[in-house]
């Protein structure tokens, strides 16, 4: 048995919304709690009723998912996130190159790569950090005081999961400057990006050690997993790019943030109107 659920972060889901949606579910037991409102004790949708509800909770801005009953974050041991237009609001490497007058350059690549259009996430990162070179660690500093901001509701989400007992992972194509601060910042558990190489007080415009790309955020899941002595299947994970489609398809549960159609298509749940507090309330006990 199934579950329906929506959820609108700034205000209770249109009343013509939810007529809607009880017209196409039929006579089914509805609980509302807050601005989450759920039809239980569905039988498992078709795919065509999926996409159609879909479509509908668009038109009034308003996000949607199909849970089995009962499901929550009792279900995981772990919940694995991106970090870059995911837990933070800005591309990282693309502000750095703001600062040496190549955003635009530097944005493009960036760009293909989370639509999935560069498969080569190594080569795109290297040529991206490449152009970099030069650059201050000033630049560093000024992006974290200055642009790099949360998304809506990641705070929550993060406190949300580790009440229930999930472990926290931030897994990021990303630089630890920015990830360990952001650890820090949202009491994450668990941390890996690429750490960018650093000589006198500026970027040499390389990376040092292993790339953390699609393939390395998949082993990283399945690595704290084990560490739990559970299944990867037991991880909730959360991007939007095309580099977190791999950990996305090991874990048990994945939600697509603001993502790329790709990584929507692929996901077992997306985000596309609220904050990352949605999925707190989705999978709330």
């Amino acid at each position: 048995m199934y579950q329906f659920i929506i959820y609108s972060n700034d205000r209770a889901p249109s009343i013509a919304l939810i007529d809607v949606i009880a017209n196409r579910l039929g006579s089914v037991q509805m609980k509302e709690r807050g601005n989450r409102i759920a039809w239980l004790g569905l039988d498992e949708p078709s795919l065509d009723s999926r996409i159609e509800l879909q479509a509908v909770c668009s038109k009034y801005a308003t996000d949607c998912v199909w849970l089995k009953m009962g499901q929550s974050f009792n279900d995981y041991a772990l919940m694995a996130m991106d970090m870059d237009s995911t837990l933070i609001t800005i591309e990282c490497i693309d502000e750095l190159a703001d600062y040496c007058g190549k955003k635009a350059e530097v944005s493009a690549i960036t760009e293909a790569a989370m639509r999935g259009e560069i498969t080569d996430y190594d080569t795109s990162l290297r040529q991206r950090v490449a152009l970099l070179a030069g650059l201050s660690t000033k630049a560093l500093d000024a992006v974290y005081r200055d642009r790099l901001r949360f998304s809506r509701g990641a705070k929550q989400l993060v406190d949300t999961a580790k009440a229930h007992g999930l472990k926290t992972l931030l897994v990021s194509g990303g630089f630890t400057y920015f990830a360990s601060r952001v650890q820090q910042e949202l009491g994450i558990d668990f941390a890996r990006s690429n750490e960018l190489e650093i000589e006198n007080g500026h970027l040499t415009g390389r990376v040092v050690g292993e790339i953390v790309n699609a393939a390395v955020k998949a082993q990283e899941v399945k690595f704290r997993c084990q560490e739990l002595g559970v299944a990867a299947t037991k991880a909730i994970t959360v991007g939007d790019g095309a580099n977190d489609m791999k950990m996305m398809a090991v874990s048990g549960f994945s939600v697509a943030y603001h993502a790329k159609p790709a990584v929507h298509a692929r996901a077992n749940a997306a985000i596309h109107h609220g904050g990352l507090d949605t999925l707190a309330e989705w999978l709330r006990v």
